[in-house]
């Protein structure tokens, strides 16, 4: 069996001084007058968000913060795995694997992790108590980068399984996850349904379909607009990133700032913030996670999963439902919102929550009503 270390986020100082003499030699670009977001990134939020990087924002406080929770690493395959493993505070607790995705990070769960495991402290059943195992996925924050061609959502979720199974030794845990952790979630569903409670998602992967637009509701109809309007406006990342993505790589890397315009403008047109991000996210969170990215420097293996997942394809199948019973939180500002009866195509799904507001990051914009929706549904499933 693998063995498991205890783990402390500890960025040196000398990364530190390294970041901010980048920052302090920030060459910003132009910007057509007038046009915001637009055409990408806001030169003027950008401005803010560096200068307020550069002279209020304090990493340490923050590390700090996140070492409160118990981190470990192990090897698995020859690929290091960093994960947050913290125990749940009630008389029975299930095992929880959280899966992040892109460009989150664990971080994400800051808010989210003390709701499940010590739901009593936050007016909950201590019958509803999670212990929490929360990992970097390979290429992400604290994990190894993978160095093999293909290290798409199928490797992933056989890394989970592995990690939760035969490096932890739950013989059955629920999984969780948005963004890229809903496929690494609806694949560990697909294959791995025997080591399940259960799956839940706050964004659900469907596949394709076949109806003429005669017959399509009005439901169908506004999903498939939204899905265009995304594969023309908001896809130019995927498409570098599938792509090309060691040629993004070397700028992203070199320039914090540039990596930090990448990552926000994601945050912003993906959170539920009406085009005010700090209604939702504030310069804190935003920089943690971001830090996260530099200091691990990440960014080219994070975004090569996108490459993988193009050219190495995971998708369900909606000829053969995953079986394993799976409930999905539809938050409002989320990329897409597929129809119920499409993904019950796909999925045999027990529980469908339609959230009042939140986005694309619910656990940090919306981590009570979050916690409350894993809560509901895995408490129903013995």
């Amino acid at each position: 069996m693998p063995q498991v270390e205890p783990f402390t986020i500890n960025v040196s100082d000398e990364v530190l001084k390294d970041l901010r003499e980048r920052l302090d030699r920030t060459r910003f670009p132009d910007e057509i007058p007038d046009t915001g977001w637009e055409y990408g990134t806001s030169l003027a939020y950008m401005k803010e968000l560096v200068e307020y990087w550069r002279t209020r924002y304090d990493w340490r406080k923050h590390q700090a913060e996140l070492n409160s929770f118990a981190h470990f690493k192990t090897n698995i395959d020859g690929l290091d795995i960093h994960f947050i493993h913290e125990p749940g505070r009630g008389p029975n607790p299930k095992p929880l694997l959280l899966s992040h995705g892109w460009p989150g990070s664990v971080y994400e769960f800051m808010q989210i992790i003390p709701m499940l495991t010590d739901p009593v402290a936050h007016g909950a059943d201590p019958n509803q108590s999670f212990t929490v195992i929360a990992p970097s996925l390979p290429g992400y924050g604290f994990s190894g980068h993978p160095r093999t061609r293909g290290f798409n959502i199928q490797a992933i979720a056989e890394t989970f399984d592995k990690l939760m199974t035969g490096v932890l030794g739950y013989k059955r845990y629920c999984a969780q996850g948005g963004d890229w952790g809903s496929a690494v979630t609806s694949r560990l569903g697909e294959v791995h349904g025997g080591h399940l409670y259960g799956i839940h998602v706050n964004l659900v992967f469907v596949g394709g379909h076949t109806r003429s637009k005669s017959d399509l509701t009005q439901e169908e109809k506004v999903f498939l607009a939204d899905l265009d309007h995304f594969r023309r406006e908001e896809t130019g990342y995927q498409g570098i990133q599938g792509t090309k993505p060691q040629t993004l790589a070397y700028g992203l890397s070199d320039s914090p700032a540039g990596l930090a315009a990448w990552i926000t403008e994601k945050f912003r047109t993906w959170t539920d913030c009406g085009g005010d991000l700090e209604r939702r996210v504030s310069k804190d969170q935003l920089l943690s996670n971001i830090m996260i990215y530099w200091v691990g420097q990440s960014i080219n293996s994070s975004t090569r999963l996108y490459y993988e997942a193009r050219h190495h394809p995971w998708r369900p199948d909606p000829n053969k439902r995953i079986e394993t019973p799976m409930a999905a939180a539809i938050f409002p500002g989320e990329i897409l919102k597929p129809p119920r009866h499409w993904a019950e195509q796909a999925f045999n799904i027990q529980r469908w929550t339609v959230m009042p507001r939140g986005g694309h990051f619910a656990a940090m914009e919306e981590p009570a009503l979050l916690a409350e929706d894993i809560r509901a549904f895995f408490s129903g499933l013995k």
